[in-house]
């Protein structure tokens, strides 16, 4: 039973890493920044340094999946089913190419094994207050602070476009009279006198803000999910001798290899929810970063896919017409359908194996 359920929870993190390293990097190649390859590379080693940190950062969050959700001593066979109903749902999203969320499919995945177990060991309270809670909110405020930041920029390239600013790009002095004023060394006046932060260096800036954000993303996804799909395996895994981490340790790697096979996910959060700027897609990635990060390091159980989603969609700017009414749409169908069908499978598991 130990080796079964050690090779779930390698296939369950792989799956989890091959879903989810998009919802850092999908904007890179959505933007046109890098390529998709290029960018999987990037959420991968970033995944890898947060999954790593999760070790001392992550155990709030731990016990949170370990204890608070079912209450009692799962046993082997109830681990197995949790990681069985999980990763199944996860790995299928992933061939279908839906962005899922892995924390709402271990929710449903504990409760379903644990209505079998005991209808009272469900503590709903905490499932309620927090696991929904956050994960709703975390949608709506995304969405906010993404249509904030872009509106924001928006309003820093007017105020650039003043006539001042016009007239040192070509090389005039804003005098009001049209004539170029000498220098002050006598020489003719150029652009350079009157010069003003240019595109090329604008765009080196966003450019540079873009990866980190993005590689922040990866980051911080690393810091929410690892501590999550470690209490899984640790209800089998801590009795049978492994560490706990060791266990964290052995999803960190499996999450940053799935992460390598992410491609096709990422396609799809990059390139059919909304087709946005470099600017946007930097705006949606340090929204995410930040709520993520947030979430982990109180133990608040985000989902990566919703907070970037979220964060994506507002990187429209509130242009609602330029949004995919029917990707969202099968975003919705497959996150309503993440807890119902991990927690069907996870209870048929459990009660077979029971």
């Amino acid at each position: 039973m130990t080796v079964a359920i050690l090779v779930v929870l390698l296939f369950l993190a792989a799956a989890n890493g091959a879903n989810d390293v998009s919802k850092g990097v999908a904007t890179l190649a959505g933007a046109g920044v890098t390529a998709y390859r290029t960018a999987i590379l990037w959420g991968a080693a970033t995944t890898l340094i947060g999954a790593l940190l999760s070790i001392q950062i992550g155990r709030s969050m731990g016990k949170l999946f370990s204890q608070g959700i079912v209450s009692g001593a799962p046993t082997a066979a109830f681990a197995l089913a949790v990681l069985l109903g999980t990763s199944s749902w996860v790995a299928l999203a992933t061939v279908a190419r839906l962005p899922v969320s892995t924390t709402q499919a271990i929710v449903g995945s504990l409760v379903g094994a644990g209505l079998v177990l005991a209808p009272s060991s469900v503590q709903w309270s905490g499932v309620l207050q927090k696991v929904v809670l956050p994960l709703l909110l975390s949608i709506v405020v995304a969405y906010g602070i993404s249509v904030a930041l872009v509106m924001a920029v928006q309003v820093g390239r007017r105020l650039r476009r003043t006539p001042q600013t016009e007239l040192a790009t070509v090389g005039v002095a804003p005098t009001g009279t049209g004539a170029a004023v000498p220098a002050p060394d006598g020489r003719p006046v150029t652009a350079a006198d009157y010069a003003v932060p240019g595109p090329a260096r604008r765009d080196l800036a966003v450019t540079f803000l873009h990866w980190a954000s993005s590689g922040a993303t990866g980051c911080a996804r690393g810091l929410n999910d690892t501590p999550k799909i470690a209490a899984i395996g640790g209800f089998a895994l801590l009795p049978a001798g492994y560490s706990a981490t060791v266990i964290s340790v052995i999803v960190a790697v499996a999450m940053a290899a799935g992460s390598l096979f992410g491609v096709r996910v990422a396609r799809t959060l990059g390139e059919k929810v909304v087709r946005m700027s470099h600017t946007e897609g930097f705006t949606a990635n340090a929204t995410t970063a930040c709520l993520v990060g947030a979430g982990a390091f109180l133990a608040l159980p985000m989902s990566t896919t919703q907070v970037s989603t979220g964060a994506i969609v507002g990187s429209a700017g509130g242009q609602l017409s330029r949004i995919s009414g029917r990707t969202l749409r099968d975003f919705a169908i497959a996150w309503t359908a993440t807890p119902i069908c991990a927690g069907v499978v996870a209870a048929i598991v459990f009660a077979a194996a029971g």
